[in-house]
């Protein structure tokens, strides 16, 4: 069956199962490390979990990017401009997006997610503090080149990426991303991309396993999606959260943690996990100004600002599509 989303085409069986989300689970599950791609934690339950991860006291991104985007905002639309149409690749947050659409006059806002429902949520919330902004919501997985409405197709565009999201990618996927976004947004277009910073090693691991355990839901959430659309039967109350700090790759790791031997059944294919053995869930990588300007540059996207918080613990990049050169 393949059902209609938008403007996009998600891909499912007779069942109604996505069949991206079932391959991506059973190939990392194979693996000798095992891993599924982060992009799956966020169901709608997962969405609403990290909404809940973006108000506990030890994770700081939110609170530093919100700084910025408040500080800043003349300097924005003075770097921005009005009239662009922004593309963000997320649904809108409640707290940063009004503030970049307030501080630039866009033309138009374009929330592109994989989570339908959060979506809709997210732009109707818009629409109602924007009430003369034209908002066109686009269900995508935008890892993919999508194809924008065609109400914006003339516009000069501002991609929009806020949370240091890029962050979860290996270097070569965030590259490929990058390079999408520009094939999104077209010639001529920017983007406003959130990084998050390297820092103390305690105040990352804190970040990511709060005192709380709303991050250790979150990734839990995980298991219990597969139980529920993939007929898993992963037994989710031994497993448990895991955030670890890897300074080989400069990256915050969350694993879920086998606490005893185990032997589950997914989609019909039978996996095991032995007592502390891992499976590793998401990536998060932290920047210094070298290696987030190689990354953006290597995506095809050239940086042109840099904005801190008053703590130097987040950097807000403003970048421009790269033109073309034959030649060094």
């Amino acid at each position: 069956m393949i059902e209609k989303r938008g403007l996009q085409i998600v891909d499912r069986d007779d069942d109604g199962v996505d069949r991206a989300f079932r391959a991506d689970v059973l190939t990392g599950l194979r693996e000798p490390q095992k891993a599924v791609p982060a992009r799956w934690l966020y169901d709608d339950a997962g969405s609403r979990l990290f909404e809940d991860i973006t108000r506990i006291p030890e994770y700081y991104p939110t609170r530093a990017e919100t700084e910025i985007l408040e500080a800043q905002s003349t300097e924005f639309a003075e770097q921005v401009g009005s009239g662009r149409a922004v593309v963000e690749f997320g649904s809108g947050s409640s707290v940063k997006t009004p503030l970049l659409l307030r501080a630039i006059e866009p033309a138009a806002y374009v929330p592109l997610d994989i989570s339908g429902d959060f979506l809709r949520m997210a732009a109707e919330d818009l629409a109602r503090k924007f009430p003369g902004l034209p908002v066109h919501p686009v269900e995508a997985d935008f890892m993919r080149e999508v194809a924008l409405p065609g109400a914006v197709a003339d516009m000069p565009k501002l991609g929009f990426f806020p949370g240091s999201t890029i962050g979860n990618m290996v270097p070569r996927t965030a590259v490929d991303l990058l390079r999408t976004m520009r094939a999104t947004l077209g010639e001529k277009s920017k983007l406003l991309i959130g990084m998050d910073l390297v820092k103390d090693r305690a105040v990352l691991e804190a970040a990511y396993d709060d005192a709380a355990g709303v991050t250790a839901q979150f990734n839990l959430n995980l298991a219990r999606r597969i139980n529920r659309e993939l007929g898993g039967t992963i037994p989710v109350d031994d497993l448990r959260h895991e955030a670890r700090w890897n300074d080989s790759f400069a990256r915050i790791e969350m694993h879920l943690v086998a606490r005893r031997d185990m032997t589950f059944e997914i989609a019909g294919e039978w996996f095991s996990l032995a007592r502390g053995e891992t499976i590793h869930t998401e990536n998060s990588h932290k920047f210094k100004r070298r290696s987030a300007n190689m990354l953006l540059l290597a995506g095809g996207w050239t940086p042109v600002r840099r904005w801190l918080d008053s703590r130097r613990r987040f950097s807000l990049i403003l970048a421009e599509a790269t033109i073309a050169r034959s030649a060094p």
